[in-house]
Parts: C-alpha cells; sequence; structure tokens
C-alpha cells in the first residue's frame, strides 16, 4: 500500500547519485531508519537492481511507495528541480557517470553541476543541503599529510583536475550556507572503498594484474586513511541530524571522515590483494629514482607516484565532536567485506588454466611442481634433496647405495609388520597389500607413452635419412648438444640442477606467466630480426643452397630469395 506524507511522520529527502556505491550505502542506512520517504536520483534512464536487492529493503520500500527512482542530468537544473521539490533535505553524491576524461564535461558534471543544485535548492526552499566531497581537496600530490585538520587551506595546484573540481563545488556548497534559509556542510571521506567500488578497489587490482603493485614505491612506510562505505553514509546521516538539530558549529563547515584507523598503504593493498588470490609486494623502489628515470616515468605516472609514495592521514576529531560522527564497521571488517563482492576480479577467475598447469596436468605431479599445498610441495622437495644426498654425495657407489636403502626400507616394513596394535594405547596401521601392486592402467599407460616416444623417435629418423625436415634437424642438434653439455657434469650437479630448476621454474613462470611471455615474444622478435639481417649478407651460393631446401621457409610462408638479397 503507498504511503501518503500527510498520513505519515515520514520526512521527504532526495539522493543524488543514489546509484554509485557510496548513495547505495546512504541510501540502505536512510530506509533502515524508517523516517524518511526517499527520492532516488541518478543519470541512468532506469532502476536496474543488482542480484543482492532484488528482494531487499530497497525492493520493497519501492513497491511501497516508500522510495521512488528518477533519471537526472545534474547540468540541467529543470530536471533538478523536479526532483527536490517539496524535500527537506538533499544529499548531493555524485553521480554514477561523474568520472569523464573531457575536461569540459568533467567540469560541467561536478562544478557546473554543484551549481545547479545549490539554485534550484534555494528556489525549492530546500533546509538543508549536505554535499559529499574528498580529503583529497586538500592534498598537492607532492607533500605528506600528516593528521591534518579541517585547518588546511586548498593546495594552489591540485593532485589532478577531478580533485581541483571537487574543491571548487565544496567551495560553492559552503559559501551557500544560510542564504534563503538553506544550511550546508560537506564531508571529505579518505580512500572510500566497499562494495561496489568503482575506483581504489579497482585500481588497486588492476595495479596487480599489470605488476605495479609487485613494486613498492618509496619506503613502503606512507600511512593513510582509508573509510569503508558504510562509514561515509552513517557520517551523512549523522550530519544530517546536525544540521536539523541547528548545530551552528556545523552550518557552513566541511569536515574529514575516516575509520579512525590509519594504515600503510601497502599493508592495505595487500589486504584486499591476498584476499583476491595476488602476490603480495616485495620490491621496493625508491620513489625519486622512479621520478628521474625515463623508462619508470613512462610506467609510473607522475599522479600515480605521488598517490602511492605519500602519506596522507586526517584527523577526524571535528566530525566526532560536532555531528557526533563514529566508524560503525572496523577497517578489517570492512576488507572482510569488501573482498567477496570483488570475487570477479579474483586471480585467475578471468583465465582458464595457465600454461604450465595445461602442461603439467592436473595430476599430482602438477599440484606438487606449482606448489598447490606448500607442505605436500615441501615435504617431496626434501624427500628428494635427501634421496640426491644418499645416492650420489657420498663415497660409495649407486649399486651400494640402492642395496643400503632397500635394506632400510626392508627393515622398516618388517617392523611395522610384526609391531602389537594396539600398542601403548596407539593403533599402529597396517600397510594394505594393494599399496604395493601397480594398477593395470597405469602400466598400459606407461606402455602406450613409451610406444609413443619410440615412434616418433623413428619417424623423426627417417625424416632425417631423407633429409625432408631441416627444422626438427636442428632442433635435435641443439638438443644433442645441451645434453652434451649437461652430461659433461656430473651426476649429481645435474640432479641438484633438475632438481631446483623443476620446483622453481614452473611455479615462477605462472606467478609471472605474461611478463615472461612478453619479454619472450620481444626476444623472439629480436633474435628473427638478426638472423634476417645476417641472411640478407650471406653469398648468395648459400642462399640458393638454402632456398632449395626450404630452409628459408617460415611459419608465415616462405621468404622469396630477392628478399634475401636485398
Amino acid at each position: 500500500m503507498a504511503i501518503s506524507t500527510e498520513e505519515s511522520n515520514l520526512r521527504i529527502c532526495v539522493v543524488l547519485g543514489g546509484r554509485n556505491f557510496i548513495g547505495k550505502s546512504l541510501v540502505s542506512q536512510l530506509l533502515k531508519s524508517n523516517n524518511w520517504i526517499i527520492r532516488i536520483a541518478d543519470s541512468d534512464p532506469l532502476l536496474n537492481l543488482d542480484l543482492n536487492e532484488q528482494d531487499s529493503l530497497l525492493s520493497h520500500a519501492i513497491s511501497s511507495n516508500q522510495a521512488s527512482y528518477f533519471q537526472v542530468d545534474v547540468r540541467d537544473k529543470s530536471q533538478i528541480k523536479r526532483v527536490i521539490d517539496g524535500s527537506e533535505v538533499v544529499f548531493h553524491i555524485d553521480p554514477t557517470n561523474s568520472i569523464s576524461e573531457n575536461t569540459h564535461q568533467q567540469y560541467m558534471l561536478t562544478v557546473q553541476g554543484t551549481k545547479n543544485v545549490i539554485s534550484a535548492c534555494r528556489e525549492c526552499k530546500v533546509k538543508r543541503l549536505i554535499y559529499n566531497s574528498s580529503a583529497d581537496v586538500v592534498f598537492d600530490g607532492k607533500q605528506d599529510i600528516c593528521n591534518g585538520d579541517e585547518s588546511l587551506p586548498y593546495p594552489i595546484k591540485f593532485v589532478d583536475i577531478f580533485s581541483d573540481f571537487k574543491a571548487q563545488a565544496e567551495s560553492l556548497v559552503l559559501h551557500a550556507n544560510t542564504t534563503n534559509g538553506l544550511l550546508t556542510c560537506a564531508l571529505r571521506p579518505s580512500s572510500p572503498f566497499g562494495p561496489g567500488d568503482t575506483h581504489l578497489i579497482p585500481f588497486i587490482v588492476d595495479s596487480a594484474k599489470s605488476g605495479l603493485t609487485k613494486l613498492i614505491l618509496g619506503n613502503g612506510t606512507n600511512m593513510c586513511d582509508f573509510t569503508y562505505v558504510d562509514n561515509i553514509a552513517h557520517a551523512h546521516v549523522c550530519a544530517e541530524e546536525a544540521l536539523r538539530s541547528a548545530v551552528t558549529s556545523v552550518a557552513g563547515r566541511a569536515f574529514f571522515i575516516t575509520n579512525l584507523e590509519p594504515m600503510k598503504y601497502w599493508d592495505f593493498s595487500s589486504l584486499i590483494l591476498e584476499g583476491l588470490g595476488y602476490q603480495r609486494a616485495v620490491i621496493r623502489l625508491p620513489a625519486r629514482l622512479v621520478q628521474v628515470i625515463p623508462v619508470i616515468v613512462n610506467y609510473f605516472p607522475q599522479t600515480m607516484i605521488h598517490v602511492l609514495s605519500r602519506t596522507r592521514t586526517f584527523n577526524s576529531s571535528q566530525a566526532q565532536n560536532h555531528i557526533g560522527y563514529s566508524p560503525i564497521v572496523s577497517l578489517k571488517e570492512g576488507a572482510t567485506l569488501t573482498v567477496p563482492a570483488f570475487s570477479q576480479l579474483a586471480e585467475g577467475s578471468l583465465r582458464g588454466q595457465s600454461k604450465a598447469e595445461k602442461l603439467l596436468g592436473s595430476g599430482r605431479g602438477g599440484r606438487v611442481l606449482l606448489w598447490r599445498d606448500e607442505k605436500e610441495t615441501f615435504t617431496y622437495f626434501l624427500t628428494l634433496a635427501l634421496l640426491s644426498n644418499w645416492f650420489f654425495l657420498p663415497e660409495r657407489t649407486f649399486i651400494s647405495s640402492v642395496a643400503k636403502i632397500l635394506l632400510a626400507v626392508t627393515a622398516v616394513l618388517y617392523g611395522l609388520g610384526r609391531l602389537p596394535s594396539p600398542m601403548f594405547g596407539l593403533i599402529v596401521r597396517r600397510i594394505n597389500p594393494s599399496h604395493f601392486q601397480i594398477p593395470e592402467a597405469t602400466v598400459k599407460d606407461l606402455t602406450i607413452s613409451l610406444a609413443s616416444a619410440w615412434n616418433w623417435w623413428m619417424r623423426t629418423l627417417r625424416s632425417f635419412a631423407q633429409g625432408d625436415d631441416w627444422s626438427t634437424f636442428f632442433k635435435v642438434t641443439v638438443s644433442l648438444y645441451l645434453l652434451k653439455l649437461l652430461l659433461s657434469l656430473s651426476i649429481s650437479t645435474v640432479f641438484s640442477l633438475v632438481l631446483v630448476f623443476a620446483f622453481t621454474a614452473f611455479f615462477v613462470y605462472e606467478q609471472y606467466e605474461d611478463e615472461i611471455d612478453r619479454v619472450a615474444k620481444v626476444s623472439f622478435m629480436a633474435i628473427k630480426s638478426i638472423m634476417g639481417l645476417v641472411m640478407r649478407r650471406l653469398p648468395a651460393p648459400i642462399i640458393s643452397i638454402l632456398d632449395k631446401y626450404q630452409i628459408l621457409c617460415s611459419d608465415e610462408g616462405a621468404i622469396s630469395r630477392n628478399d634475401w638479397k636485398r
């Protein structure tokens, strides 16, 4: 049944930008208070509820007319007036499309849009306007901010154009206080995050995917204040209550909003990334070094260097004292609630098996070499290392080592078989005889593999005898030469190298697959270019022979003799 404002004590409020992640949380808290009829306004033409909103407080509020949705373009004052007419308070949050690469469009959305909101509030006799600003309005990107308070001035130059426009919009809101009976204030949340975040968390994850978060810019000790989305929404509710109570120390002022738990930026980043399956950053790069080396400067934009290497902590005591703000969700709890909401960005969620996993398979060998279970892998590595030490390092023959280890295994098995069960209250489990049997399927698979390998070698030798496949000839020649180099080493050295390679190479390749593939691709192209230059300088008779036997052919097709002569 629809709710009538005449028949209820509910007040009307408007949440501009009510579908971005801060707006959604604010709408939810306003509905829970059961004191408001809420008009949700945003730039999307229709209200599309998320899956978790299908049977939520919001869906029930819409069906009962306690909440309604309006499409609003803040650049059009008439649309704003249509929504806020008759409302008591307006919460001005950024619309979902408020970030634009077009500077003029960004200005119109942020600054001109705020001018339109203020003008519409005056004309519609709105009593209170609360603006969601940003702590970055006092950050110049160069100087650290340690426990900064509201006395900090706007910088001469901002860290980016969006912060500049936000500062202009905030100033407009604060200067509009007490005009036409309108009371205003602004909230400056520091580094907002939470489910639905479209900036901080995606930035951290994108950095991880590109490899940036494997590097720590600066000394890694720069502190930051992060604010969970529900705490930001709670601060808006507190600010509205303070303005409604005519607290003179609130109107016309801005307040920093934080979780009151400053944390190292890289610790917070690792907290999120490790929850999503990414690696913790371990390599430190001095910020000054990053700023002066051209190659690294191109890799790290200047704005990113400033943001990731500077301390930015803020004092929220004014918000605590004047609007009664206090965090309702701790930082750790907020991170725990945030990670599952970004499961689609988790490592490996958007890709199938890694190349290393495809090569090794999904059996026990693949799991061990890819360190799926660290304890299991370490056990296998330690066992193989001990066996290597037993067979190759002592001053005895291989046969003698095998005989002694077989004797030890026999003694252990016999001893286990003779022990009483239970013994001293402990149950001694017998080894099942089936453990000593080789399954028929395993023998069959092994036989097929050996036969396949034998047939491959026979086909290769037949190809050599006919002089058909020069590519395979060169591959086999290089392989035999490498084998000769390995055999020139001692068996213990070869085994140690193979052991270390097997337990590190596949794991490292899986962790840095994209980077290694890029390096390999660039190296291959460089080698191919060098080979082309060398071939072009070969004498004509040699080119004729190579062309005759199709050695100049590539995967993309044969290269003409004229190309090599040029």
